[in-house]
């Protein structure tokens, strides 16, 4: 019978999962990044579901879950991406719980949300440490009652820049702080894929310049080729203008010759015919 509700609640996970992922905002291709099951499901185990029902998402940044009676983590299975998980409203308790996440996600989570669970000792929180874990959420939980209780988790998680939504010299968060940690999420994510595409782009860059240099170079030959050829005919035409030249002046001295050469025989016959007169 238990290994018959476990199969029971591993379904009703499966479901509450497939319904999430169609609700979380997502590219046609791509897995989602942001997964929530707030009351999804009320374990009667306390147990999260098989970690196959997780193994899909490798890239999921933000994983709630929220309400589900869990008094263990167990099932947490490596989300190596993973850098918010919420688990407030739950029953979780003792350092195992918290192994699970720094086995998890542990060289990558920033947010850790343990509100209204059942921790009651500082040295519960342990294996967070060694993590890199800015922003820690206890509240309502027993070990928030303890005398220096804010001191002491901020003296063993030297990461930490927030408890319960305040810093170590009692300064509430500011929403620009959330903002600001988002676009820088946002810009690694941006680097990561404008390296990727950098490189395809530099090399249609670098073909687009060896174009545009071949055809600046045909066309500085093209322009060389006119520039020989007009002064071709430039040289042309200055060989033609004596030619032209002498010919005019030949033109010239024949035209004097043969009018000098008619002007005696008109005079000759002026001549004459004033002689016949005379007769």
């Amino acid at each position: 019978m238990a290994g018959a509700g476990a199969g029971e609640e591993d379904a009703a996970w499966e479901r509450a999962i497939s319904a999430a992922v169609k609700s979380a905002p997502l590219s046609p291709f791509s897995a989602p990044k942001t997964l929530t099951l707030d009351g999804a499901v009320k374990s009667s185990t306390g147990r999260l579901p098989s970690p196959a029902l997780f193994d899909r998402f490798p890239s999921l940044e933000e994983l709630s879950v929220a309400g589900a009676r869990l008094s263990s983590l167990a099932g947490l299975p490596r989300l190596p991406a993973l850098r918010r998980l919420s688990l407030p409203d739950n029953r979780l308790a003792g350092a195992g719980s918290l192994a699970a996440v720094a086995e998890s996600c542990g060289g990558t989570i920033r947010h850790l949300d343990l509100g209204n669970n059942r921790f009651a000792a500082v040295e519960e929180l342990a294996p967070l440490a060694p993590l890199g874990v800015e922003s820690l959420d206890l509240y309502q939980c027993p070990v928030t009652k303890l005398k220096g209780y804010r001191e002491k988790v901020f003296a063993l998680v030297p990461s930490l820049k927030y408890l319960d939504g305040v810093d170590a010299e009692g300064n509430d968060r500011l929403e620009s702080d959330e903002d600001e940690e988002e676009d820088e999420d946002e810009d690694e994510e941006g680097d990561e894929e404008g390296a990727e595409d950098g490189e395809g782009e530099g090399d249609e860059e670098e073909e687009e310049g060896d174009e545009e240099e071949d055809g600046e170079e045909e066309e500085g030959d093209e322009e060389e080729e006119e520039g020989d050829e007009a002064e071709d005919e430039e040289d042309e035409a200055e060989d033609d203008e004596p030619e032209s030249g002498a010919a005019e002046k030949s033109e010239v001295v024949n035209g004097n010759k043969s009018a000098g050469s008619a002007l005696p025989s008109k005079r000759k016959r002026d001549n004459e015919d004033g002689a016949n007169g005379d007769n």
